[in-house]
């Protein structure tokens, strides 16, 4: 079974409802799938630094645990946290497939991932076994 760390930011409705399907397209598929959002180290530290420390240890962990990333991207000024956990898979080896939200997307991204995806429903269409590459043609950066 492949195992798949989802990076994707969760801090609003919208950002949680897409990674919700795209745990659920994932899983439907038989993978394994580590989302730090069901891994979140909440112990009533939260941001203190013992927290920090574990959140990250705990990310690290999983994407090197993991066969590939699938990343959900909302354009050029995404998420920090998932851009870099992107930029770690890249330097990893790991294969990276991104999602593309946004209306614009920043070329450290497309051009350092396996296969760009322009929706859900694509991902859901995705042969994770094939794993075939995929260019991106939106706007750019």
């Amino acid at each position: 079974m492949k195992r798949v760390y989802l990076a994707s930011p969760f801090f609003n409705e919208e950002e949680v409802a897409n990674l919700s399907r795209a745990e659920r397209i994932l899983r439907e598929k038989g993978l394994y799938v580590f989302s730090p959002r069901e891994h979140e180290v909440r112990e009533g530290n939260v941001g203190k630094p013992s927290w920090s420390l574990e959140t990250f240890t705990n990310d690290i962990r999983g994407i090197d645990s993991c066969d590939l990333v699938v990343a959900l991207y909302y354009g050029n000024y995404s998420d920090s946290g998932t851009s870099w956990e992107i930029g770690y898979a890249f330097a990893s080896h790991k294969p990276i497939v991104v999602v593309h939200f946004g209306d614009s997307s920043n070329l450290m991204i497309h051009e350092g991932c396996h296969c760009n995806l322009m929706s859900l429903d694509e991902l859901a269409a995705y042969d994770f076994h094939e794993l075939e590459r995929g260019r991106y043609s939106g706007k750019m950066f």
